[in-house]
């Protein structure tokens, strides 16, 4: 589960670093041309302040998990809803699955793991 946490943190702080320092590279990647109004960037900076404090919390969660439940259970509700929305887009063709791949891998791997190493479920079998 540690090892778990600090991965998610580390993609987190990875995410949170592009959206919250380099929206405009951003939105290049995600498909935004040019034209894209400027309130755009302003949503990335706002989501990469997000990425960065779930960053914070997953690594405080990997030093003592126990301690920290509710950080796991936010970070599951997180990736359920990201993944939904993803799916969501992509079955009505807003994005293309090439732009969005990791919203639909990381999710699943990442609740997998949480809830197989949940500090919750781990107690209960003990």
């Amino acid at each position: 589960m540690r090892v778990l946490l600090r991965v998610i943190a580390v993609v987190q702080l990875f995410f949170g670093v592009v959206f919250a320092f380099a929206p405009g590279a951003a939105g290049s990647v995600l498909g935004l041309g040019s034209d894209a109004p400027g309130w755009a960037h302003w949503l990335f900076v706002m989501m990469g302040a997000r990425f960065l404090g779930y960053a914070v919390g997953m690594f405080a969660a990997a030093r003592n998990p126990t301690a920290h439940v509710a950080w796991i259970d936010t970070m599951i509700a997180v990736q359920v809803i990201d993944l939904v929305g993803t799916v969501a887009f992509l079955a009505a063709g807003e994005v293309p699955l090439v732009r969005v791949a990791s919203a639909v891998v990381l999710p699943v791997v990442f609740v997998a793991g949480l809830i197989a190493w949940h500090p919750r479920r781990q107690a209960r079998l003990a």
